[in-house]
C-alpha cells in the first residue's frame, strides 16, 4: 500500500510524517519483540493440583518480560504527542506571522481535558502570554478545543488524548509503561473456533504466579490452547487493554484525527498520512520518498504475523494429505517465502469456500489442491 504526501499538508508541516514514521518503526520494534516473545515456549506453564475431587490448573511461572519492552512503548506514545506538539506550535508560530517570543512559545501546549470546567480555566490561565494565533477566540484555539477528551459523553477518560496524556505523564515522570501477561482465553482443542466471538474472554486483568485458571474433574485430561497477550495498565486505573490495541487506537487517532484538524480545521481527511517512509537516510526530494513509503501500519503488519504464524501451521496439517511427495518440511519452508498477508487470504479464501452452499466442500478441496500443487512445484524448483 503505497503513500502520497496529501494535498492538505502544507509544506511547513511535512516534518510531521517523519515523527510519524519514527513512530511507527519504535511500533514495529514492539511488535517484533512480541511476536518473539508470544511464539517463544512457556509464556504460561502451569501445573496440576488435586483439589478434592477436580484439579486445578495453577500458574507456576510466567516468561519474563524484556526489560526493552515497556522502554520502547513509552518512547512511542511520547513521540506520538510530541507530533501532536510539533504540529500546534508550528501552526501558532505560522499563523503569529513571525517568530514567537520565548515567553509565548512557552505558552504552546495541547491540553487534554476530561471536563469543559478544566478546559475552559485553562484557556483562562494562559491569556497573558499567549500568542494571538493561540488567544481566546483564535481559530487555532477553535481547533484544539474540538480535539478535547470532555466531547465524549461517555467515559471521556477513553478518549484518545487523555489516554495519551496519561501515558505519557507516567513515562515522562515516574516509570516506563507497566506491562504484564494476560490470559485472553483458553480454547479446548475439540472446541471449533471461527472468530474471536466464539470463545469466552477472561477478565482484563493480569495473570499472577499461583492463579487457578482451569478445573477438571481428577484424573481427566482436557488438551486446551492457552491464549496470552501482553496488557498494559491504564496509570491509575485497574484497567489492563491489550498493548497493541492501546498503541493503535492511539496512534491512529493521532495521524487520522488530530493532525488533519489542526492543521485544516476540518474534519478527518480522505487523504491520509502515510504511517511510514524511509527516515534512516536523507532524501533530494522528500516527497519522492514518502509516496514510496506505505499506509500501512505497523500494528496491523504485527497482526498479520501472528495470524499468519498461526495460518501456516494449520496449512501444513491442511495440506499434507495433498499430493504425493509433500513433506511437512518442504511445505514449510514454502509457507515461509510466502508473504504474511497472503498467506492470510488462504486461509480467508478457504474459509469462504467452505461457507458457499452448495459445493462449500468440493470447492475448499479444490483450493487445496491448488495450494498443494504450489507447494510441490516449489519443492522441486529448489536445489538438491
Amino acid at each position: 500500500m503505497t503513500s502520497a504526501v496529501p494535498t492538505w499538508l502544507p509544506e511547513r508541516h511535512l516534518g510531521v510524517i517523519a515523527t510519524l514514521a519514527h513512530a511507527d518503526e519504535l511500533i514495529a520494534q514492539i511488535g517484533e519483540l512480541l511476536f518473539s516473545y508470544l511464539r517463544g515456549e512457556d509464556v504460561i506453564r502451569i501445573r496440576e493440583v488435586p483439589n478434592g475431587a477436580m484439579s486445578d490448573a495453577v500458574v507456576e511461572r510466567l516468561a519474563p518480560i524484556p526489560r526493552k519492552l515497556p522502554l520502547l512503548v513509552a518512547d512511542a506514545f511520547v513521540t506520538l504527542r510530541a507530533a501532536l506538539e510539533h504540529t500546534l506550535f508550528a501552526e501558532a508560530e505560522f499563523l503569529n506571522g513571525e517568530p514567537l517570543s520565548e515567553d509565548a512559545a512557552r505558552s504552546i501546549e495541547m491540553p487534554a481535558s476530561l471536563k469543559h470546567n478544566d478546559y475552559v480555566e485553562w484557556v483562562k490561565k494562559r491569556k497573558r502570554k499567549t500568542p494571538d494565533s493561540l488567544a481566546a477566540g483564535s481559530e487555532l484555539l477553535r481547533r484544539v478545543e474540538g480535539l478535547q477528551p470532555f466531547h465524549r459523553n461517555i467515559r471521556p477518560d477513553l478518549h484518545p488524548l487523555a489516554r495519551l496524556a496519561l501515558h505519557t505523564n507516567r513515562s515522562k515522570h515516574r516509570t516506563p509503561a507497566t506491562i504484564a501477561v494476560r490470559l485472553v482465553t483458553i480454547v479446548r482443542d475439540d472446541e471449533v473456533v471461527r472468530s474471536i466471538n466464539d470463545v469466552e474472554l477472561r477478565p482484563e486483568l493480569p495473570l499472577h504466579v499461583g492463579e487457578v485458571i482451569a478445573q477438571t474433574p481428577l484424573g481427566q485430561r482436557v488438551p486446551a490452547d492457552l491464549w496470552p497477550a501482553l496488557g498494559i495498565n491504564r496509570p491509575d486505573t485497574d484497567e489492563w487493554p491489550i498493548m497493541m490495541h492501546e498503541l493503535d487506537e492511539i496512534s491512529s487517532w493521532v495521524r487520522q484525527q488530530a493532525i488533519p484538524r489542526l492543521i485544516t480545521g476540518g474534519g478527518a481527511s480522505a487523504e491520509e498520512l502515510p504511517t511510514h517512509y524511509e527516515i534512516s537516510t536523507g532524501h533530494d526530494d522528500e516527497s519522492l520518498a514518502i509516496a514510496r513509503g506505505s499506509t500501512l501500519t505497523a500494528a496491523q503488519r504485527n497482526k498479520n504475523q501472528m495470524g499468519a504464524a498461526v495460518v501456516r501451521s494449520n496449512l501444513v496439517d491442511l495440506l499434507l494429505p495433498q499430493a504425493t511427495g509433500l513433506t511437512i518440511e518442504g511445505i514449510t519452508a514454502w509457507l515461509a517465502q510466502v508473504e504474511d498477508v497472503d498467506v492470510i487470504d488462504m486461509i480467508t479464501q478457504l474459509k469462504a469456500s467452505l461457507s458457499q452452499e452448495p459445493g462449500g466442500t468440493e470447492a475448499a478441496e479444490m483450493l487445496l489442491n491448488e495450494l498443494g500443487n504450489r507447494a510441490l512445484q516449489f519443492m522441486s524448483d529448489q536445489p538438491q
